[in-house]
């Protein structure tokens, strides 16, 4: 088969205005090495596009991720600041209030801190999950062991019911409950009961926890797993930890339902592990 040097020429012309970032299509029905060529140039701009967005999304994502770092920061560090310049010259009793006050911001900042660096590792998609059997009581305490101090101040207990053999990672689905149960805390007074309840039928496993608060409403129910949406209501919420809660779910194929309850029944979110 004979090419011509206008066919040659078109060709050239064509893979240039690709390069310069035209969509064009260059495949055709024909037969011959020419068609065959123009698939085969068509099939690598179709893959080096897609990479090109993939990477864009990245760069996207990863400015989202930073910016949120600095815009959460910025107001515990400083409400530090300012205190660690009154701090000298405050009477004793001031002195003691601002150091509890310290204590609590440096905390916050050190748990905002982690769950940002893990949802952008989630985001970037380098979780490796190495998913095993471990019973639903076994997991909840794991969630639990961060949690312990916060429940003690609070003076909470926590109730479990149920059982299940769920079939996660067991770390990543720790640290999604362990959120799930710290902002049920936050929404739930002193001296009161968070409960979490394991069960399984023959679609999915689940474990559920139910907080001692009011209810959601309808208008925060809408932005609850959105980045610095959901939580921001309350003044110890970080925002971030119902987000990556679901996240960890997503990335093991689960899923999160939420009861937004009222009428002087909480709010329960039920983490769900698909057979």
């Amino acid at each position: 088969m004979i090419i011509s040097k206008k066919e040659i020429t078109q060709l050239s012309t064509d893979i240039r205005k690709i390069l310069d970032g035209h969509a064009l299509d260059l495949r055709d029905n024909l037969e011959g090495r020419l068609s065959i060529l123009k698939n085969d140039i068509h099939t690598l701009a179709r893959r080096l596009n897609n990479q090109a967005a993939t990477l864009q999304e990245d760069k996207t994502r990863l400015a989202e991720s930073l910016a949120d770092i600095s815009h959460q920061l910025k107001t515990p560090l400083t409400a530090m600041t300012i205190m660690v310049d009154l701090l000298e010259n405050a009477p004793p009793e001031k002195q003691a209030e601002f150091i509890g006050n310290m204590r609590q911001g440096l905390s916050q900042t050190t748990w905002l801190v982690n769950s940002l660096l893990k949802m952008a590792k989630l985001t970037s998609g380098t979780v490796a999950f190495n998913p095993v059997d471990i019973s639903a009581a076994v997991l909840a305490d794991n969630a639990l062991a961060p949690l312990r101090i916060l429940l003690e101040l609070k003076n909470q207990q926590v109730e479990f019911a149920g059982q299940a053999t769920i079939r996660c990672d067991t770390n990543w689905t720790a640290e999604a409950l362990t959120n799930i149960i710290k902002n049920a805390s936050e929404h739930s007074p002193e001296g009161s009961a968070v409960k979490i309840h394991a069960g399984e039928n023959p679609i999915c496993k689940s474990i559920s926890v139910t907080d001692a608060g009011t209810g959601i409403s309808t208008d925060m129910s809408k932005s609850l797993f959105k980045r610095f949406g959901g939580e921001t209501v309350h003044t110890t919420g970080t925002g971030i930890g119902l987000p990556l809660a679901k996240a960890i779910m997503h990335e093991q194929n689960g899923a999160i339902e939420v009861d937004c309850g009222g009428k002087g029944s909480g709010a329960t979110f039920t983490l769900k592990f698909f057979s």
